[in-house]
Parts: structure tokens; C-alpha cells; sequence
């Protein structure tokens, strides 16, 4: 799975958590996850285990405390991945 198929379905799980959707119709890999598409700080839990799920990864709570923007969580999964 290269970097782009990581991203899209990166997106893919934000978005019905997503609170700002002109945003997310601008989202790049500095998009800020919950300043710029005002997600939820607590609905993270539930992106983060979707990350899981869809990547079939573990995702450690450490790991988590660094992801701010969309780029963040896209090299994390890479990370996962590889």
C-alpha cells in the first residue's frame, strides 16, 4: 500500500467524525486533525481504533499523543506497515 492509498483511506475514516467540511474538502497532509477539522478529541479513540482495524495494525496510546495533523497519522500507519 503505497503513501496516496494510505492517505485516502486515512480520509476515508475521518470523515463522519469530521466537524468542518469545507475542511475536509481541503484536506492535506498539514491539515490539523482537531483544529482544522474539528474532530472530537474524544471521538479519537474511535478513529484511532478504525486505524486498526482498517491497516490491521496496533497502534500504541504513546503513538497516538503524536498524531496532530493527517500527515502525522498517515507516517505513523506507514510506520505500522512496514
Amino acid at each position: 500500500m503505497d503513501q496516496a492509498e494510505v492517505f485516502e483511506q486515512v480520509v476515508k475514516i475521518l470523515t463522519p467524525y469530521v466537524k468542518n467540511p469545507e475542511a475536509l474538502d481541503a484536506v492535506a497532509k498539514e491539515t490539523h486533525i482537531l483544529d482544522d477539522l474539528k474532530v472530537n478529541s474524544a471521538r479519537l479513540v474511535d478513529v484511532v481504533l478504525e486505524f486498526e482495524d482498517a491497516f490491521d495494525i496496533e497502534i500504541a496510546d504513546d503513538d497516538v499523543d503524536s498524531v496532530e495533523t493527517v500527515g502525522d497519522a498517515v507516517a505513523l500507519i506507514e510506520s505500522k506497515l512496514s
